[in-house]
């Protein structure tokens, strides 16, 4: 039995025996430590630049986040070749909740299709949720509506099978959704049109606002053009009326119900991230969203949906199948 001839020597004995009996536990104390999510700072990529509609959600989305999550989230845009470098660089990153992506729906479901040398798939990615749901405007310029009498839809294909290849229409580049969307229409309708394509779907707007091109579909961004006058809405992509425009029909009400193309901002992770993290993200954004505020600076572009991360892959693929038959049959492909 040990003695100890003083209550120092007692003391740093015992010290000793507790320091040894805790070392062997270290480790794995250490290492559940590590395992809690989120443990350091989140970075979403946004692969356009800053200003942009993606760039606005992503913000919104890590201010709520930083707040609920109790990390700092930063956003960090990588931008271009149409966001297929930054969807690259988060389908490459390690699947631990620490690198996101907060992307447009052709970055996704249109980038892989039409690249000949894509570096990642749509399942390179995880979804998490939709943000922000939008359809598209058919729009046409107004005084060339009024004076070729063009006030529907149909009136529309009439004027396309009585004038072929006259009608002409506006994008945002070849395999732009409003690109394939019109190339769909006309496919169809067994209609002739001519694609003009602009850098920017801003562009394509002004110019048919101009005559340069007689249509075009337009996002949300065409609403206060369209009251203006500026523009005339014959259909929208969405399957209900707009509340902006209750008298302009759905393009399913104008008689094409496979033309219910649709534009989306979303927020995504890297293949194989842990389902309890993309879980916890959804819920967590669904908070950072649910604020009027964030509402208000997104209400221009489109409506907050906030799907869920099951419903969000099953429209990826949905949408995946949809357009690879229109690029495949339009023979779109880029280097």
């Amino acid at each position: 039995m040990n003695k100890f001839s003083s209550r120092r020597e007692f003391l740093v004995a015992s010290a000793g025996l507790a320091g040894a009996s805790v070392l062997p536990f270290a480790p794995s104390m250490a290492l559940a430590q590590d395992a809690k999510w989120p443990a350091k700072v989140i970075r979403i990529v946004v692969p356009f630049p800053a200003g942009s509609i993606t760039d606005t959600m992503a913000r919104m989305l890590a201010n709520g986040l930083a707040k609920s999550l109790g990390q700092p989230v930063i956003i960090d845009n990588k931008g271009g070749a149409n966001g297929s470098i930054g969807v690259a660089e988060v389908a490459r990153a390690a699947p631990d909740g620490y690198t996101l992506l907060a992307t447009n729906s052709s970055s996704i479901t249109v980038n892989p299709l039409i690249y000949r040398n894509s570096p990642y798939k749509a399942n390179s990615l995880a979804p998490i949720t939709v943000v922000l749901d939008a359809p598209f405007i058919l729009n046409v310029n107004a005084d060339w509506a009024k004076s070729n009498a063009i006030n529907s839809v149909q009136d529309l294909i009439a004027y396309a099978k009585r004038k072929p290849s006259e009608l002409t229409y506006g994008s945002a580049g070849p395999g732009n959704l409003a690109h394939l969307a019109y190339a769909m229409l006309s496919n169809s309708a067994k209609i002739q049109t001519t694609h003009v394509p602009y850098k920017a779907a801003s562009q394509a707007s002004m110019a048919v606002m101009a005559g340069e091109v007689n249509s075009s579909f337009d996002t949300l961004a065409s609403v206060p053009q369209i009251l203006s006058g500026k523009l005339k809405a014959l259909a929208v992509t969405s399957n209900e009326r707009l509340a902006q425009m209750p008298d302009v029909p759905t393009m399913a009400q104008a008689g094409f119900p496979d033309i219910s193309v649709k534009f989306w901002l979303g927020l995504l992770a890297p293949a194989g991230t842990p389902s309890v993290i993309i879980e916890e993200l959804y819920a967590h954004a669904k908070t950072a969203m649910a604020v009027p505020a964030a509402h208000a600076a997104l209400s221009a572009q489109g409506v907050v949906v906030m799907q869920n991360p099951k419903d969000f892959a099953n429209r990826i693929a949905a949408e995946t199948k949809q357009l690879v038959e229109v690029i495949k049959r339009e023979k779109i492909s880029l280097d």
